[in-house]
């Protein structure tokens, strides 16, 4: 009896936690304090963009198809918004000094290299836009 007890607790225990990095996925993450990126992500940046989302991905990543294509889209329907993407895949050392622990992250940076934002996981379109809207041409 106090096995099953023990199994149906690590269960709930499993799901609640899954849950809770569910509703943490594809949430905008606002930088407090400006912060430049390193240089081989700045040789990146649209230099016509207000802000480039700088796509970091991984060869293998699946869910970095479903954000390339979102972020793709929201650049092409947006003024002073661009895309470009980061295959982190042999580059360690660059994911470790951008303290990216997942993939796909994105990162939204201005036209001087500042990260104003970063989003782990896939972005929710609609909450990217409204974090995005005061760094955009009117």
């Amino acid at each position: 009896m106090v096995g099953l007890l023990v199994a149906v607790g690590t269960l709930l225990l499993a799901t609640a936690i899954g849950f809770a990095l569910r509703a943490r996925d594809g949430r905008v993450k606002e930088k407090a304090v400006d912060q430049a990126v390193p240089e081989e992500v700045r040789a990146l940046l649209d230099p016509d963009a207000a802000v480039t989302l700088v796509q970091l991905s991984t060869t293998f990543c699946a869910p970095c198809r479903q954000a390339r294509v979102l972020l793709a889209d929201l650049a092409g329907r947006t003024g002073g918004l661009a895309h470009t993407d980061l295959d982190l895949t042999s580059q360690p050392r660059l994911a470790e000094r951008l303290s990216v622990l997942r993939t796909p992250t994105t990162l939204a940076v201005d036209s001087r290299g500042v990260e104003l934002l970063r989003v782990s996981g896939v972005p929710k379109r609609a909450e990217l836009l409204a974090a995005l809207a005061p760094h955009l041409p009117a």
